[in-house]
């Protein structure tokens, strides 16, 4: 597919972002039930939730715009996840587990806080304010849940692993 204009473009980043999120939707089920941790498992179930939040924004932007939701595969997502597999594979013990998995979880959220950054900078050149709010809401959701997550490994569960 050849784009050529601006607003293709910023509806192909929509579309991928749409991919991104429902393929994260289903990965995050594993590793739920592969962390140990209350409340790393509580972090990623939250994250599922703003997860599947994220995916009906980005498809009422698309819908409002007239553009089908499924035609992109990102890429770049399904590279990180089969990351994210292969460290399960390859991780044992439970708190060592845990610690790959905030890990795996934060190079997750730095993608997608990339993606949103990038498509709502789309929206604003494109003078699209309520589809730039939206997407800002949803960059901000990221950053937040980067945030638990981080402090959640230095107070918990990286301890943990050091110390087993």
């Amino acid at each position: 597919m050849q784009i050529t204009s601006f607003m293709e473009m910023y509806i192909t980043e929509l579309q991928e972002l749409a991919d991104l999120e429902a393929q994260l939707a289903d990965d995050l089920l594993v590793m739920i039930q592969a962390a140990s941790h209350p409340s790393l498992k509580d972090a990623l179930l939250k994250h599922r939730e703003e997860t599947e939040t994220q995916r009906e924004r980005l498809l009422a932007i698309l819908q409002k715009h007239g553009a089908k939701p499924d035609v992109h595969v990102d890429q770049g997502m399904q590279a990180l996840l089969d990351e994210t597999s292969k460290m399960l594979g390859m991780v044992g013990g439970d708190d060592l587990r845990d610690a790959g998995l905030i890990a795996s979880a934060q190079r997750l959220a730095h993608y997608q806080i990339a993606a949103y950054g990038t498509a709502a900078a789309l929206a604003g050149q494109l003078e699209l304010r309520d589809d730039q709010r939206m997407l800002h809401d949803s960059l901000e959701e990221e950053k937040q849940a980067d945030l638990v997550l981080t402090e959640l490994a230095k107070g918990e569960v990286n301890p943990d692993a050091v110390a087993a």
